[in-house]
């Protein structure tokens, strides 16, 4: 079974690349937050393939549908979203989906429909002696599907699958803003050979050590957000941006791929959240993470440099105004201390590529592989950053509310 976080915030998804929609249940958000279908559709518009000049040229609107979960006394606004239209047997039936309403704690259920299928140029996988993708999920998925499996756009193994993870996790991330002010971003750190400067954690552990409570204003983060959205890539680096951007061009006319690192941090996220050992939220994390589409590594705060440190070198030093360093990443034992908690994941370059390869078939006859057709990112990593954010904002809630529930208030508990 596939859920993403839980038990008490949790997501599941269900849809191929080719299929004719991909939809989402998000269980688990507590009632009483006022959402609004555009607020999820922003964070969907920087996942989806065609945002970014440097992705695939596969152009997707992912307009999505809000169907439950969301109530408000003003019906007309309340079911002011967009029009569902179904035909059958020739007979059309429709219904308004949900634009603007709180949440009841109750399921919150959304689609996003396919559009942009070119299922034709998978005709190469198809069958018992359909070609393999080196790098790709193509052969394992076969055998262990016993030959059932949609071979379409990697079916439910392709990165469209993420759709659900960033609607869950818009949700999460509106719930956490509103309750603590907790923002979530991310950085691309790292390209090919190509290593930023300059890095969001550094940046904002800056911040936290000069300001009150380690709180980070709104205006500083709006303006890393700016710098942010105007780079040639997501990368706080302009000049790395720059620079990264240009290697990825070329890397595409090679017919090629590359890897990256893209670095995710949350800001004023709450202290004392998590537990210490089989629901760390450290594991919780690195798993969650590091188990994306591609992701072949996850660090937290200082990741693989502390290892050449002295614990002396490594310690962050902490007085009565808070930790004056992040090398913890904003978690000890599983738990986080308020500080920034940072992430970096590294993804491999992407598997479907236009050189030739040794490969098989997938009756195991050997073979020399070339793409015929298909449309696929040259680096993953210029789309992951929406995703870690999510992924990491639907552990973090889904850590909040079991903090929560330890704490039990009778006064909650009274009907009368």
């Amino acid at each position: 079974m596939e859920i993403l976080g839980g038990p008490l915030f949790a997501v599941a998804g269900a849809g191929e690349s080719h299929g004719p929609a991909v939809t989402t249940i998000v269980f688990g958000c507590p009632p009483g937050l006022q959402l609004t279908r555009e607020q999820i559709q922003q964070y969907l518009d920087r996942r989806r393939p065609g945002s970014n000049r440097h992705g695939t040229p596969r152009q997707e609107k992912d307009k999505v549908l809000l169907l439950s979960g969301l109530y408000q006394d003003d019906h007309e606004q309340l079911t002011n979203g967009p029009e569902i239209t179904v035909t059958v047997a020739g007979s059309s039936y429709a219904s308004q989906a949900y634009e603007t309403g709180i949440t009841t704690g109750e399921p919150i259920s959304a689609i996003v429909l396919s559009t942009a299928k070119k299922s034709r140029d998978y005709g190469q996988f198809m069958g018992s002696e359909g070609a393999v993708r080196p790098g790709h999920t193509d052969l394992v998925k076969y055998y262990k599907s016993g030959g059932f499996v949609d071979v379409r756009g990697g079916g439910r193994s392709s990165y469209r699958s993420t759709i659900s993870d960033v609607i869950g996790g818009s949700i999460a991330r509106l719930f956490l803003q509103a309750q603590f002010g907790t923002v979530f971003l991310s950085s691309i750190s790292q390209v090919g050979p190509l290593k930023a400067a300059h890095s969001l954690s550094d940046h904002f552990t800056m911040l936290a050590q000069t300001s009150q409570n380690q709180a980070i204003s709104q205006e500083a983060i709006t303006d890393v957000q700016e710098r942010l959205a105007a780079a040639e890539i997501h990368a706080v680096d302009p000049d790395f941006a720059q620079a990264a951007g240009e290697l990825i061009k070329q890397t595409r006319i090679k017919g090629d791929s590359l890897g990256a690192v893209v670095e995710v941090v949350a800001l004023n996220v709450p202290a004392l959240v998590g537990d210490p050992l089989y629901q760390s939220l450290k594991l919780r994390l690195m798993g969650t993470l590091g188990g994306l589409n591609a992701a072949q590594s996850c660090e937290i705060g200082d990741g693989l440099q502390v290892v050449a440190r002295l614990g002396s070198e490594n310690n962050d030093p902490i007085r009565s105004s808070g930790y004056q360093s992040n090398s913890h990443g904003g978690l000890l034992g599983g738990i986080t201390t308020g500080m920034p908690l940072v992430c970096r994941v590294g993804f491999k370059p992407t598997s479907t590529i236009n050189k030739k390869q040794d490969s098989v078939r997938k009756d195991l006859s050997e073979m020399a592989f070339q793409l015929e057709k298909g449309r696929h990112d040259p680096c993953v990593g210029v789309r992951a950053g929406v995703t870690l954010e999510s992924r990491m904002a639907i552990e973090l809630l889904n850590a909040v509310l079991a903090h929560q529930a330890a704490r039990i208030d009778p006064q909650q508990f009274k009907l009368f």
